[in-house]
């Protein structure tokens, strides 16, 4: 190959590659602020705002919005699912999926010690999302005393910081801390991991 074409084609080549990798740039660019109004809205939208300190707690598909109590979550009963609610603007935070939590209540003298300081009168809550593929965790062992994912048999401990007993799931569900505050069901601190799960 003569010197100039070869140089010519190299020329080219790197022309070629320049022009992809903006194009490439450009169009990164330009998804990026595509979805950035949504991200924003999504952050800006009360009912899509993960549980703060003080949230309280209502039923899901509850009417009402009125705020759980103790009492409401009965030993050995199945789960309430439910989702946390803004006190000052009477916002419920369920704009958003990963905001629903799953409430049970055992026995306090059960719980492991990193268990007991989120627990409010043996009342534990974690995120309803599975950590493996997102389903929710819904059900409930009655006689193993276990969460329980039917999507792909994962199974949790609620009285050991939701760890994975069985199944698939690579991790623990995020526990929402409670308190009690004149008799109702109070978030105590946000959630003490990330809610999601594993993509793929």
């Amino acid at each position: 190959m003569q010197p100039d074409l070869h140089h010519g084609l190299l020329e080219w080549r790197i022309l070629l590659a320049g022009r992809r990798a903006v194009l490439k740039g450009t169009l990164g660019l330009g998804l990026g602020l595509a979805t950035a109004p949504a991200v924003a809205q999504i952050q800006d939208d009360p009912a899509a705002i993960r549980p703060k300190e003080g949230d309280l707690l209502v039923r899901v598909g509850d009417s009402t919005v009125r705020p759980l109590t103790p009492e409401d979550v009965s030993p050995g009963a199945q789960p309430t699912v439910a989702w946390p609610m803004d006190p000052a603007t009477s916002t419920v935070r369920s704009g958003s999926r990963f905001n629903r939590v799953i409430l049970v209540r055992v026995d306090a003298d059960t719980l492991s010690a990193e268990t007991k300081p989120a627990a409010a009168d043996g009342i534990v809550a974690y995120a309803v999302i599975c950590t493996h593929a997102g389903c929710d965790v819904a059900d409930w062992l009655a006689e193993e005393q276990l969460l329980y994912c039917s999507c792909h048999s994962s199974k949790f401990d609620p009285k050991d910081r939701a760890r994975v007993v069985d199944g698939p799931a690579p991790r623990s569900l995020p526990a929402l801390p409670l308190r009690i505050v004149d008799r109702r069901l109070v978030v105590a601190k946000p959630f003490t991991t990330r809610v999601g799960f594993e993509s793929g």
